[in-house]
């Protein structure tokens, strides 16, 4: 399961605009002075603050990385109510990054953050449940399906999956075709691979390797390495 810690921002109160200066310096690569603006932030009890500044912690941003410390901000944020550090503590647990790996706390986590409106929580809840028998993986198309319809691409990714092969749900290629496209549409790399195959391959579609390279070329563009393989293939071939 892919592990992604992404800075939040929200407006209003004083504590919460020092989380959009943090975010702001952040992106410009002033990481020390981002973690001095979480971190008033998280002191004043901003909640996001907290999660930023334990994002900071784990990736080593401005700070000397340091895992328990992100685990113990993150938490705190999640004990609070903040989505995302269910999320991202659920991911840890999951993949034993930072703490000993422990699928049922993960599940718990990624349960109470999907719970409380978190569409990566769904999507990643999705991803333990299709790993199981064939009964869960009903309950993954239906967490796929909400973290996609809220907005998530690996969600719509994942949902695409499923149909493509039949997973939870009957097999539905073109309706696949449709969510690999969303995704795409919306920055998700392996939705772009996923139809450079398609096109390729010519499978429900008829083939056109110019797609195909299309797509493969989104693909790698945004650093996935196999679409960059494929890509050079064709281009090679003189497609």
């Amino acid at each position: 399961m892919k592990y992604i810690l992404i800075l939040v921002i929200m407006f209003g109160s004083l504590s919460a605009n020092l989380v959009y200066d943090g975010f702001k310096e952040s992106n410009k690569g002033n990481h020390k002075k981002a973690v001095e603006l979480f971190d008033r932030a998280c002191s004043d009890e901003n909640m996001d603050g907290c999660y930023n500044l334990g994002v900071m912690y784990d990736k080593g941003y401005g700070v000397k990385e340091d895992k328990k410390k992100a685990l113990e901000l993150l938490t705190k944020s999640c004990n609070a109510g903040q989505m995302d550090g269910c999320n991202n503590i659920g991911a840890m647990y999951d993949n034993g990054y930072g703490v000993k790996q422990d699928k049922k706390k993960a599940l718990e986590l990624f349960t109470k953050s999907c719970d409380g409106g978190n569409m990566k929580g769904c999507d990643n809840l999705g991803v333990m449940y299709a790993s199981k028998n064939k009964q869960s993986k009903k309950k993954a198309v239906e967490l796929f399906t909400k973290s996609c319809d809220g907005g998530n691409m690996d969600g719509c990714y994942n949902l695409g999956v499923m149909h493509h092969n039949g997973y939870g749900v009957r097999q539905d290629k073109r309706n696949a075709i449709k969510l690999y496209e969303k995704a795409c549409g919306n920055g998700n790399v392996k939705g772009c691979f996923n139809l450079g195959v398609i096109y390729h391959n010519g499978q429900v579609v008829r083939q056109d390797k110019r797609k195909a390279k299309e797509y493969f070329g989104l693909a790698c563009d945004s650093g996935y390495v196999d679409g960059c393989k494929q890509y050079k293939v064709l281009n090679e071939q003189g497609f």
